[in-house]
């Protein structure tokens, strides 16, 4: 055997040594892959008093729904990166007639698929079943069962004629979405008297005056808020003083003596 034989025989022992550890050692773990970012959601339901006080400031009304849908759906300079959030919207009209009118005219509709609401699908009359309406568009969102929902109460007078629920069954209603998560907002449409959103547990950081021109600016805003909200900017939806502001609630205070 020659020279190189006892080196060649101690390469070979190695490189089986080798080998049989390989076998038995187990592999390194590799890192994990960072998660895709995955989208939210979140569905606004709009409940618009229809009644017949509503008629000078009606059309603004409406357009001011319909900027809120365009809003919402539309991704804002300031907000979080990520997956791009899932926007719907729901928009029902009450008023009382012989009974509880209740009228879902939108259901679950994308914010990019978003028709704009007009006067041939509504015009106001009727007094004022707040509460039942109320208790009503809970239901609709507790049927569907959304994450995360936000609720816009819109009205211009005072609760006047419900016979579905009283003023706690409301409360109790406005409760159960609390409890779920889900964030409620009361916008006094030229109206600044918050009586009733107070009796049914609303706070006051939730509840806002929007003065006549002022609506379709307002819940535009409000719709930034949702956005907020749905992706997680934000826990929750309150106005502060820039929102007050910019919806003259000082102005609409004015206006009705208060």
């Amino acid at each position: 055997m020659g020279r190189d034989a006892p080196m060649k025989s101690t390469l070979v022992t190695l490189a089986m040594t080798g080998l049989s550890l390989a076998m038995v050692l187990p592999a390194a773990a590799k890192p994990a892959p960072t998660p895709a970012p995955t989208a939210g959601s979140v569905h606004s339901y709009i409940l618009l008093d229809r009644t017949g006080s509503m008629s000078g400031i009606w059309d603004e009304a409406l357009g001011s729904v319909n900027a809120y849908a365009a809003s919402v759906g539309e991704a804002d300079e300031g907000e979080i990166e990520g997956a791009d959030i899932k926007t719907a919207v729901t928009l029902a009209v009450f008023d009382y007639q012989e009974s509880l009118q209740f009228d879902v005219l939108r259901k679950d509709v994308p914010a990019e698929k978003w028709t704009d609401v007009t006067n041939d699908e509504a015009n106001p009359r009727g007094m004022t079943p707040l509460f039942d309406a109320i208790g009503r568009v809970i239901s609709l969102a507790e049927a569907d069962k959304p994450e995360k929902a936000v609720i816009v109460i819109m009205t211009d007078g005072h609760e006047n004629s419900s016979k579905e629920i009283t003023r706690d069954g409301a409360k109790a209603a406005l409760d159960r979405a609390k409890a779920n998560g889900w964030e409620v907002v009361f916008l006094g449409a030229e109206f600044a008297s918050f009586g009733d959103a107070d009796a049914v547990g609303m706070s006051a950081s939730k509840t806002m005056a929007v003065g006549q021109g002022r609506m379709q600016d307002s819940m535009s805003a409000l719709a930034k808020k949702s956005r907020a909200y749905g992706k997680g900017e934000e826990a929750e939806i309150v106005f502060d003083d820039a929102d007050r502001a910019a919806a003259d609630e000082e102005g609409v205070k004015e206006r009705k003596g208060q």
